[in-house]
């Protein structure tokens, strides 16, 4: 296959789908942020991605052109779909992951399962939320927050008394605090055709509001569970017309419903275990997406697959002499790196180990990791 993907975003998502592309025979591209990014490389060009002439300038000659991240602005993304370049996923579906309020108003439109929440834009019309749903609640900044930034759990306006400064005049998302008994994640492959292909959904574990485990597919999931988890994933990415990779982040209610948190649209951490535990990685599974190929199978290739991320470490260490002791260790962990430097909480890397019980593959990639605290 002679096919150009243009990736905008050099991080670690960009990186992980060079190995794929070059399996399949696809050139991939990259617009970096800077030099010295995680996908460099295959980074082509160095840039602005917010700046209409260098994102028209990377496009001239890709096939398509898709993300490591949502943050493009619609304006950029708009205008190269009036140039007549593909974009996947495109702006029309992006708009519900770069803006938490124009999503949660949509998933309301379609009925899909999620909190209660409300925009406010006042410290009164806050409190009153909070008054109403048992005195805490919480608040998230509808643009650009990841990993546990941009999200506060309040019991009092006050607490949020810096944000509506910050963002005088715009509306600040509110959500009910939702007794959970765990979060999952349902991820699906879909293409411009309307292929689409569910992954089993998995249980995730986050850690100061990072990603820090995952359990695949989601231990003691009843059936129920799993057919709600996949359909929802694929109801909403098709009244979004997503295409390409998509991440349902869910709450599992301890009355036993399924809430949506967060949507990505886009290769996900809770994907991760699919690069040794699926037929298919969701990273190939994106380029397939994207380019409109026939999608992959989706399934598991054993029991049970633990992914854990390698969160930085203390500072200053090299992570490159942890990798001997990790491998001498556990020589059936498979060990992902990013290219990073390493900072406490910063994602340098994850471990991936399958196994015949989950319980088996969690003791041995925590054993690994151990070896990078």
């Amino acid at each position: 296959m002679t096919k150009r993907v243009g990736v905008i975003g050099g991080g670690q998502l960009a990186r992980m789908m060079i190995a794929p592309a070059s399996e399949l025979g696809i050139e991939i591209r990259v617009l970096a942020e800077q030099d010295g990014m995680s996908a460099a490389l295959a980074a082509t060009a160095t840039g602005d991605y917010r700046d209409l002439e260098t994102v028209r300038a990377f496009a001239l000659d890709v096939d398509v052109i898709t993300f490591d991240h949502e943050h493009v602005p619609q304006d950029v993304l708009r205008a190269l779909i009036a140039d007549g370049t593909a974009v996947h996923p495109g702006p029309d579906a992006l708009q519900y992951a770069q803006d938490k309020l124009v999503m949660r108003a949509k998933l309301a439109e379609i009925g899909a399962p999620q909190p209660d929440w409300a925009g406010v834009s006042t410290r009164e019309e806050l409190q009153a939320f909070i008054d109403e749903h048992g005195g805490r609640a919480v608040v998230k900044t509808p643009r650009g927050g990841y990993d546990g930034k941009g999200v506060r759990v309040i019991g009092s306006a006050d607490e949020a008394a810096d944000w509506f400064d910050a963002f005088a005049g715009e509306r600040i998302l509110v959500e009910e605090l939702v007794d959970f008994r765990r979060e999952l994640a349902q991820q699906v492959a879909r293409r411009p055709s309307g292929e689409m292909a569910p992954f089993p959904v998995v249980e995730t574990v986050q850690k100061d509001g990072v990603c820090s485990e995952v359990f695949a597919p989601a231990p003691h999931a009843s059936e129920r569970t799993i057919e709600i988890a996949a359909r929802i994933g694929t109801e909403i990415a098709e009244a979004l017309g997503v295409t390409g990779m998509f991440a349902v982040e869910l709450f599992e209610t301890t009355d036993e419903r399924l809430l949506v948190n967060e949507l990505a649209m886009r290769p996900h951490n809770s994907g991760h275990w699919t690069q040794d535990g699926a037929v298919t990685s969701q990273f190939e599974q994106h380029l397939r997406a994207v380019l409109d190929l026939p999608l992959g199978a989706a399934d598991p290739v054993a029991e049970a697959t633990c992914m854990i991320n390698i969160l930085g470490g203390p500072a200053g260490i090299d992570i490159d002499e942890r990798f001997g002791a990790a491998m001498r260790a556990q020589p059936v962990a498979k060990i992902h790196t990013y290219g990073k430097s390493a900072r406490p909480g910063r994602k340098v890397g994850h471990i991936n180990v399958v196994g015949d019980s989950i319980d088996d593959a969690v003791y041995v990639a925590r054993a690994a990791a151990a070896h990078f605290e």
